[in-house]
């Protein structure tokens, strides 16, 4: 009995483990090492697969996300468009650099900045004066009508020059606002030397060359200010502005000014004179006809004319200039206007003391174009 049970035992033994043989271990051995070294060499590529991938995309990105800004872009800003709020935008443009020696040839530009409710509706006109003189003038436009419909040709030089605009009601610090906004657009460009504005009926009484020498070789600035001692000169102060404001600073005058880079920094820049405008300039204080004359001759006054370049007729009172119609111009009229009477100019007599005018509806414009190549000189 015993030795069958041994044998029913070790059976079971023998039959799942058979003796392992020197040709099957070797086979073994053989064979799981070249598991190991496949499985390495797999993981190896795979890695390496992986941060190829990384490397290609990292370079791709790299390559299409990488802008180079160069001297160019940030002297001459070929578009008006941006995101910046009015106080990044004011920021922004009161830099000045402390190396006044430019690193480039800078050739002086005078920027027109047009305060428009809608299109300009002298546009044809301007066109015709700019024709021929690209690279020493820049074109701002400050519409406050956003819905306005106004169709610019591709060639026109008022083609994508609509700054960001907000809205602007006749006699409210907000002129002043988009008066600021216009100098801190056209401040972006290095290059603007002269900023003058003008309204959607504004005209050039002479040609381009004409005036761009003489805004340029001016030594003042032209911002119209005067004392009037009236309702509606210092009958307009308001005696919460003092003492930032003191009754004799305050001053009247034109909105439509000619000014330097240098006072056109300091304007954007006021900080003091400004506000309490805003806090006390409202309802017929007339914010547009009082800031900028006050501002001036309280703080520049050496500096300025007292003068507007832009001529305007009061003369059949009421609220608002009188407007000139189609049959308004004439030869004899348009002579008129381009030497009115006589003024100083860098310290000597001369009888050119306007440069443009206004009102003019667009009922005035064809006779206009017919009549400025011969008038005026300019290119038709």
């Amino acid at each position: 009995m015993k030795n069958n049970h041994n044998t029913i035992v070790s059976s079971p033994y023998k039959l799942f483990n058979p003796p392992l043989q020197p040709s099957s271990l070797l086979s073994l051995i053989l064979f799981f090492a070249f598991g190991l070294s496949f499985g390495i060499l797999l993981t190896f590529q795979l890695k390496n697969v992986s941060f190829n991938f990384r490397l290609n995309d990292f370079a791709t990105t790299t390559t299409t996300t990488t802008t180079i800004m160069g001297l160019q872009d940030f002297m001459y800003p070929s578009k008006t468009t941006h995101n910046m709020t009015d106080q990044e935008l004011i920021w922004r443009a009161s830099m000045v650099p402390k190396v006044r020696t430019y690193p480039y040839e800078r050739i002086p530009k005078v920027a027109f900045m047009f305060l428009t409710r809608g299109p300009v509706l002298m546009s044809a006109l301007w066109e015709m004066f700019f024709q021929g003189y690209n690279g020493l003038f820049t074109v701002y436009v400050h519409m406050s009508n956003s819905s306005s419909n106004w169709t610019v040709p591709e060639d026109s030089v008022f083609r994508d020059r609509k700054i960001p605009s907000q809205e602007v009601q006749w006699g409210k610090v907000n002129m002043i606002e988009a008066e600021r906004r216009l100098l801190a657009n056209a401040l972006l460009d290095f290059s603007n030397q002269r900023f003058v504005l003008l309204s959607e009926s504004c005209i050039p009484l002479f040609n381009f060359s004409t005036i761009y020498s003489y805004l340029i070789n001016s030594n003042q600035n032209f911002v119209e200010s005067y004392d009037l001692m009236s309702p509606v000169g210092r009958g307009r102060y308001n005696r919460r502005m003092y003492p930032t404001i003191k009754l004799h600073d305050w001053r009247k005058g034109s909105q439509w000014f000619e000014m330097d880079r240098d006072l056109a920094l300091e304007v954007i820049s006021d900080a003091t004179y400004f506000p309490v405008f805003q806090r006390y300039c409202n309802g017929s204080c007339y914010a547009d006809e009082h800031y900028l004359p006050t501002l001036i001759t309280k703080k520049f006054g050496s500096r300025n004319s007292g003068r507007t370049l832009t001529f305007v007729d009061w003369s059949k009172g009421g609220p608002h200039p009188a407007r000139y119609t189609r049959n308004d111009v004439t030869i004899q009229f348009l002579e008129k206007l381009r030497s009115t009477n006589y003024c100083e100019y860098n310290g000597r007599k001369n009888q050119t003391c306007h440069l443009f005018a206004r009102k003019f509806t667009p009922h005035a414009l064809d006779r206009l174009l017919r009549l400025a190549p011969r008038v005026m000189q300019l290119n038709p």
